[in-house]
């Protein structure tokens, strides 16, 4: 069956257009709706096609805003190639601030590669899968932890096998010039956006821009000029590359949390108290984190020890914790010999 999204954008064409995709439901208001996703395109001259999004996840703001401005912003003859946008794929759940889809409960990014005869973030995924990884050179997915999770804003991306597709890969995730650039593992589950873009041997840059209800204006600004700079690193936006060194920064740090204890779970529920903040290099059997008992303030917290040495690139959000929940997730930096593939 062919997917049923239609859109009066016709991704062919030349110059900027402004539509959406109509994703058809129901719901019991309405038995004949369509979901609208908000999508534009430009294209000019020769040059890549970048897909780019954000809003996977609803309650991941500062990837949304920034391709709402850059949707905005740019102008035709600035491009060298195509750019495709839809800054929010999850509109529900962007508009309910939830991680799933109010829709159909699910996780639009464990929905891959899709089911065009699903529900509807299965039909969403679907879309992505067939029609428009297909035309894309790079996919741009834009995160942050959002309610749940807080990152030090870093790029991160996966250690994928083909050997040129890792190096192109590493240097887009530089170009975001955060002072962490982070391998990560996949420890819930499958159906991910990017794995499905990689296996279609995409380019992929994905960030973690921090997370939280509040995002303040330096992770606004770092989502939004690093999102410039990868489509000049693309040679699909005119202007100059910058890089840290030019920036006056220290050089990338890069790591990794690939096993499974480097993410730390909620062993029993209560209150979550951060005991070291996030960028902060730790020791073995150093204390990360306490949960407390509300219903027994006489016990004393179960304290969460990390592990091995590293540095803690995320920690749980909210104070409120059940059983688990992750907690802190503990990097490490990158091997030499992995460096070198890069």
């Amino acid at each position: 069956m062919s997917n049923p999204i239609i859109t009066q954008i016709d991704f062919n064409q030349p110059g900027k257009q402004w539509g959406s995709l109509s994703v058809p439901y129901s719901h019991n208001l309405s038995g004949w709706a369509k979901l609208q996703i908000p999508v534009m395109t430009i294209s000019h001259g020769e040059g890549p096609t970048v897909l780019m999004m954000a809003g996977n996840h609803g309650d991941e703001y500062p990837g949304q805003i920034a391709i709402m401005k850059l949707m905005r912003e740019l102008e035709e003859s600035q491009i060298h190639g195509r750019i495709i946008m839809l800054p929010i794929l999850n509109v529900p759940a962007s508009q309910a601030a939830t991680r799933l889809s109010p829709l159909d409960g699910k996780n639009l990014n464990r929905c891959f590669p899709g089911n065009p005869e699903g529900t509807a973030s299965e039909i969403i995924a679907d879309y992505l899968t067939n029609v428009l990884f297909p035309m894309a050179d790079v996919v741009i997915d834009l995160h942050t932890g959002g309610r749940g999770v807080y990152f030090y804003p870093c790029a991160h991306l996966h250690l994928v096998e083909n050997p040129e597709q890792r190096k192109k890969m590493a240097r887009a995730a530089m170009a975001y010039n955060t002072d962490f650039v982070f391998l990560y593992a996949d420890v819930a589950g499958t159906g991910l956006l990017p794995v499905e873009a990689e296996s279609q041997g995409k380019i992929v840059v994905t960030t973690e821009m921090g997370g939280g209800e509040v995002v303040s204006q330096p992770v606004h600004s770092l989502s939004q000029d690093g999102l410039k700079n990868v489509l000049i690193h693309f040679d699909v936006l005119e202007g100059e590359e910058q890089t840290r060194e030019t920036l006056g920064l220290k050089p990338v740090r890069w790591i990794q949390a690939l096993d499974q204890e480097d993410y730390l779970f909620a062993p029993e529920s209560g209150l979550f108290e951060s005991l070291v903040d996030i960028g902060t290099d730790v020791k073995s059997g150093q204390s990360l984190a306490a949960i407390h008992f509300p219903e027994r303030p006489d016990r004393n917290p179960e304290i969460i020890e990390s592990k091995s040495a590293g540095v803690v690139i995320a920690h749980r959000g909210p104070t409120l914790t059940e059983q688990g929940d992750i907690l802190v997730c503990l990097a490490h930096d990158v091997p030499k010999n992995i460096l070198e593939t890069f």
